[in-house]
């Protein structure tokens, strides 16, 4: 039987460990530029994904789905990322990744994740270098997700989407990819624990509070390139 969670807040739910009690070291410097990601992708090595398949919450058919990860070339890599708006049907309000079901007109993952993010955020394909994809990532909503990772290049003009999209921003990947700032969190809830990342960032005004399937596939982009 599926199981429903009731509305919670994620900010509320206990940390139970981080990557300093785990022990963890910041990704290697070298790799988080554009030279040392094109060489990870070029010759990956044998690493495994950390976060697979998130524990069922909803009764809805499967759906494939691919995602953009648009690292922004600046002085230092910067991961865009989006804040939903509150009245979608499935991860409202969530900060997330650019992207959406897979097409039937798309040719794969990759074209979907690219066809989304121009339509979401107005980022056009010429801007994007596609380096190449992490594991599929399974949420508890059934969606099927491939993570498609892309180098950005900064002079793009975004016009984001109003019915999809309330605010995009910027992160820097270095600390996206230091475990120092990555939060385990566990939920008892009918005799299952649910489990999931969080990775709070503050720009200065906001608390960007980076968790659920986000925060997941980051966590396998770190060990990708932990690896």
């Amino acid at each position: 039987m599926t199981v429903r969670l009731p509305p919670f807040d994620p900010r509320t739910v206990p940390v139970v460990a981080t990557g300093a009690t785990e022990g963890l070291l910041p990704a290697p410097a070298h790799r988080l530029t554009p030279d040392g990601l094109r060489t990870q992708f070029l010759t990956p090595p044998v690493w495994t994904p950390e976060l697979v398949r998130e524990r069922r919450f909803a009764e809805r058919e499967p759906a494939d789905a691919a995602v953009l990860l648009p690292l922004v070339v600046r002085d230092q890599l910067s991961l865009l990322l989006t804040q939903r708006t509150a009245h979608l049907s499935t991860h409202s309000g969530q900060i997330a990744f650019p992207g959406g079901k897979v097409d039937a007109t798309d040719r794969d993952a990759t074209a979907a994740a690219l066809r989304e993010a121009e339509e979401e955020i107005g980022l056009a394909a010429h801007h994007v270098e596609v380096l190449g994809t992490l594991p599929e990532y399974i949420t508890g909503t059934a969606f099927h997700i491939t993570p498609v990772v892309a180098l950005v290049s900064p002079d793009f003009d975004l016009q984001p989407n109003p019915h999809e999209v309330d605010d995009v921003f910027e992160v820097p990947l270095s600390f996206l990819m230091d475990p120092r700032h990555h939060r385990r969190h566990a939920l008892s809830f009918e005799g299952a624990v649910r489990e999931w990342y969080s990775m709070p960032w503050h720009d200065g005004q906001h608390e960007r509070f980076i968790w659920g399937a986000t925060a997941g596939m980051l966590r396998n982009l770190y060990r990708f390139l932990s690896a």
